[in-house]
């Protein structure tokens, strides 16, 4: 069994465009007006653009703090 990467799933536009369209057509089944929708969905894509934004930032900020180590390149007898 595959283990999820949460981080990919949760910056994925296509994860969030089935989110959205799921909810959407579950409003519209139940009998939502559709203001009620539209606002719903706005709803998503701000919280996806935010969710996305900061997995995002903290991803690069965790790919900065790696400390590389240098060896020395001068021959012993220079």
């Amino acid at each position: 069994m595959k283990k999820i990467d949460w981080a990919r799933k949760l910056t994925s536009r296509k994860f969030w465009a089935a989110v959205t369209g799921f909810v959407t057509a579950v409003m519209i089944a139940a009998g939502a007006q559709e203001n009620s929708v539209t606002e719903v969905t706005a709803i998503i894509m701000a919280g996806a653009s935010l969710i996305a934004y900061i997995i995002g930032e903290g991803l690069a900020d965790a790919g900065n703090n790696t400390v590389a180590i240098n060896e020395p390149t001068e021959e012993a007898g220079e």
